[in-house]
């Protein structure tokens, strides 16, 4: 209407043109090296063709300049922005290839090989099989503390934030002081995703000492109902406003059940609904979580094999630059791969497996990350869930609130954000501040996300990111790990807010 293509077919067209890419992929998976390339050309080159067509289409020259000024200006609607799709993750589909399928069995042979070295080491030193769990016992501690928390806080994100948007919306439209309103039930909302989901599990997990792992369960959920709970608030208001705007009767307000299943879902992107399956696979369920179980004892191996027999040792040498350089290398091994083992257990096991027992059938949890010659491509197809997150809500709303030239500035605020957030968990988590990961996502990571950019397509580019990646991952290990077993040597009996703040493995050694 009034000169403007129709958007709803314009985002049909493009669901039709990536179920037809889903119908073909059992048949070019079969054939991968000689189709691949063609077809992925193809889908672009249409999609591509599509995007210029419809944008040219819905700012036609007829409009006037002012016209076109304001259309630019509006924030998109919310269901103009991620388009949900039947489709299988990646692994899945590359696991029916052979070839590929064998290097999951090289990773399979390597944990039995771990397992091996463990038990005749054990064998031989204490002259009986050693069976005990004693890392994993201690990391996973105090899980009834870690229950209740998480069911407290579950249970908040279920009734605050869905009843505060109910309350809103229906007196915002009869409400004679809407901007009063409005503030008011932000600033609720905000204390409580500040106080309640914020302060309230960090105190839990200080106050109570809880172990590495178990910590890492309370923070991540509450960064993650955190996320849920602004995409919920965020898609819905605008929702509200448009109907009150166009003197609509009913208010759009969704039922507690879409915003239960919402909480529950693997993505961080509300929508009333979402392509569903029509069956469960409880057998695919059960084996996500077996791989899941493997994955967890996986990462036991290696750092009782790899990790500790070296940091245990190295804790109590003097600190030097050789002895810096030497960890950093032979913390290359183990840091890819306990970062191999994040993505599967987490990224493709873990989100798999609840998408299936919820029948959620858009399951592209993450892309093809171990293909980019870019950092830029890394990071947008790494974790596509908190990626869809951050740029719909940090990039775009950035964008729509200042401006369109303020590209480089939302980038940098998008990254300060992540980081700081990383940061934030890992600090919780490990019980001291080290801000190496945060340095190197804000140094390392700027610098290589403009350099590596995408433009850089070559092979070797590639080889030059995951160079990069690998002597990342040994810096990571090395560091926390020093800095982990120096306040195990080193304690101190009355620290102040400093010591926490201080590194201590940059002191231990001269103490003892």
């Amino acid at each position: 209407s009034l000169g403007r293509v129709d958007v709803d077919h314009v985002i049909t067209r493009k669901m039709q043109l990536i179920a037809e890419a889903e119908q073909l992929k059992p048949a070019f998976m079969k054939e991968v090296d000689s189709h691949f390339t063609e077809f992925v050309n193809s889908l672009v080159a249409k999609s591509a063709l599509l995007d210029s067509s419809s944008s040219a289409s819905l700012f036609p020259a007829s409009c006037s300049e002012k016209e076109l000024h304001k259309a630019k200006t509006l924030r998109a609607p919310p269901e103009h922005g991620k388009i949900f799709t039947a489709r299988r993750s990646l692994l899945d589909e590359l696991f029916e290839v052979s070839h590929i399928r064998t290097i999951y069995h090289m990773f399979i042979a390597l944990l039995i090989v771990f397992i091996l070295s463990t038990l005749l080491v054990d064998f031989i030193d204490e002259g009986r099989l050693v069976l005990g769990f004693d890392l994993l016992v201690f990391v996973f501690g105090k899980f009834p503390v870690v229950f209740c928390t998480w069911l407290c806080m579950f249970c908040a994100t279920v009734v605050i934030p869905y009843n505060l948007f109910v309350w809103w919306a229906q007196g915002y439209c009869g409400s004679s002081h809407r901007v009063i309103r409005s503030l008011f039930y932000g600033m609720l909302f905000t204390l409580f995703q500040t106080a309640g989901l914020g302060f309230g599990p960090t105190y839990v997990a200080v106050s109570y000492a809880l172990p590495p792992a178990s910590r890492f369960i309370v923070i991540l959920e509450q960064v993650r109902l955190v996320m849920k709970a602004h995409s919920f608030v965020r898609e819905n208001v605008p929702r509200v406003l448009s109907s009150v705007k166009d003197k609509s009767s009913t208010v759009p307000i969704p039922r507690i059940s879409q915003y239960l299943y919402f909480l529950f879902a693997p993505t961080l992107i509300y929508r009333d609904n979402y392509p569903r399956n029509p069956v469960i696979r409880w057998g695919y369920v059960a084996t996500k979580f077996a791989q899941v179980l493997g994955s967890l004892f996986y990462a036991y191996y290696i750092f009782v094999r790899l990790c500790i027999p070296q940091f245990r040792n190295s804790s109590q040498e003097t600190f030097n630059l050789r002895g810096l350089v030497l960890c950093i290398f032979n913390s290359i091994l183990p840091g890819v791969l306990i970062l191999f083992l994040v993505f599967f257990a987490f990224l493709h096991c873990w989100l798999n497996a609840f998408a299936e027992m919820l029948r959620f059938a858009d399951r592209m949890f993450y892309k093809d990350w171990w293909n980019s010659t870019s950092y830029a491509n890394y990071y947008r197809t790494w974790n596509v869930v908190v990626h869809d997150w951050l740029y719909y809500y940090a990039y775009r709303d950035f964008l729509w609130f200042f401006g369109k030239k303020f590209k480089a500035a939302a980038m940098l605020s998008v990254f300060t954000v992540s980081a700081a957030v990383h940061e934030y968990v890992l600090s919780i988590c490990f019980g001291y501040f080290y801000p190496v990961l945060f340095c190197l996502f804000m140094c390392f990571g700027m610098v290589f996300n403009f350099i590596l950019n995408d433009r850089r397509k070559g092979p070797i580019w590639n080889v030059i990111m995951w160079t990069s990646l690998f002597l990342g991952q040994g810096v990571i290990i090395c560091l926390y790990s020093q800095e982990w077993y120096a306040r195990q040597y080193c304690p101190m009996e009355n620290p102040t807010f400093l010591d926490y703040l201080k590194p201590r493995s940059w002191s231990c050694h001269m103490k003892m």
